[in-house]
């Protein structure tokens, strides 16, 4: 799970722990985000009248992040645009269609990692951006493609058959690089308005990166003003084979821990390191259970019946209230604005158990 989170996200580290390992991980090319060690440039988005008014004069410097590898702590680092950039490698689906929502389809010259359906709303121009790789790109295809940028998840810049090379790397070819922030440990809601902030910029979009900005705001206070979950606790789990319940701490999966904050929802063991055991569930007995669900992984439904039925769990409150819900790892672990569209989705299920 560890490392599905890790390399999926954090690659679903846990949630897939042995499955998303084996679907998601090293084995499959999965994630290997171990992204989460440095906290995100803080937020600071214009104004709609500055933004409104404000043109990129470039060349542009804008601060982002670096690391030396897998593992390793991320610091600041500048990037310097000289002009807008004209082909762009997204490494994973979600930062592609962030791209698509400030209506950048035509720059992008590849996108990889399809772990889900997507974004039905941005479905049809998705259908435009060639695809590397189903799967996690490695440097190879993605400087293939020719980009003057590659963005995306933090966990991806490394040199592995995963990844799509280290940030230093890249910028020694000459290819600038756009790590989301929204994908460091400490990142927070605050992430994703400033990583699309900083986008605008870079792209000279910034009027419509503002207007989204106040749309992902909108929606950020009306999932707070329900609080569906009205101050429960969770965990996310996965199976570990075999239908034996798996536990995934999530404890550097800090902007999908802020959403979920939204609904009134605690991670369990958002302070915890390591491994976490079944008895360790047991004695915590969070409120809620979440189970991600991802292309190429186990069936959800068949681990949540097996999770249900399995003697050992009996004493958990999610298994009494049949509180498991499932997300979608595409959507919680892209670490973009599809994040409310499963946080709006899980918040119906929460409303409608009450």
């Amino acid at each position: 799970m560890k490392k599905i989170f890790k390399r999926y996200v954090p690659l679903l580290a846990i949630l897939v722990m042995a499955v998303m390992l084996a679907a998601c991980s090293s084995a499959t090319g999965n994630e290997k985000d171990a992204a989460a060690t440095a906290a995100p440039a803080a937020a600071s988005p214009a104004t709609a009248e500055n933004a409104q008014a404000a043109k990129t004069v470039y060349p542009l410097t804008i601060e982002n992040h670096t690391n030396n590898g897998e593992g390793t702590e991320w610091t600041a680092k500048a990037q310097t645009f000289d002009k807008a950039p004209e082909k762009v490698v997204a490494n994973t689906q979600g930062a592609a269609e962030l791209l698509i929502k400030l209506g950048l389809t035509d720059k992008m010259v590849g996108v990889a990692a399809l772990y889900g359906a997507g974004d039905p709303a941005v479905q049809e121009e998705f259908k435009k951006i060639p695809v590397i790789s189903q799967d996690y790109a490695s440097k190879e295809l993605v400087v293939g493609r020719g980009p003057d940028l590659v963005m995306g998840r933090g966990g991806l810049f490394a040199d592995a058959d995963w990844g799509v090379g280290t940030v230093g790397g890249l910028n020694e070819l000459g290819i600038k690089t756009f790590v989301q922030s929204t994908s460091l440990q400490g990142a927070t809601l605050d992430s994703l308005y400033k990583d699309i902030e900083q986008l605008g910029q870079i792209f000279d979009v910034q009027e419509k990166a503002t207007a989204y900005i106040a749309e992902l705001k909108e929606r950020a206070a009306k999932l707070k003003e329900g609080a569906a979950a009205g101050g429960k606790t969770f965990a996310y789990v996965s199976d570990g084979g075999n239908g034996a319940i798996a536990v995934y701490s999530g404890n550097v999966d800090t902007f999908a821990g802020d959403v979920l904050g939204l609904l009134g929802l605690t991670n369990s063991y958002a302070d915890v390191t390591g491994e976490i055991s079944k008895e360790q569930l047991i004695a915590t007995n969070p409120d809620v259970l979440l189970i991600s669900v991802y292309t190429g992984g186990i069936d959800a439904d068949q681990s949540i019946q097996a999770f249900y039925a399995d003697p050992s769990l009996q004493s958990l409150k999610a298994i009494q209230d049949k509180a498991i819900h499932k997300i979608d790892f595409n959507q919680f672990w892209g670490y973009s604005y599809s994040i409310f569209d499963g946080a709006e989705k899980l918040a119906s299920e929460l409303a409608a158990a009450k």
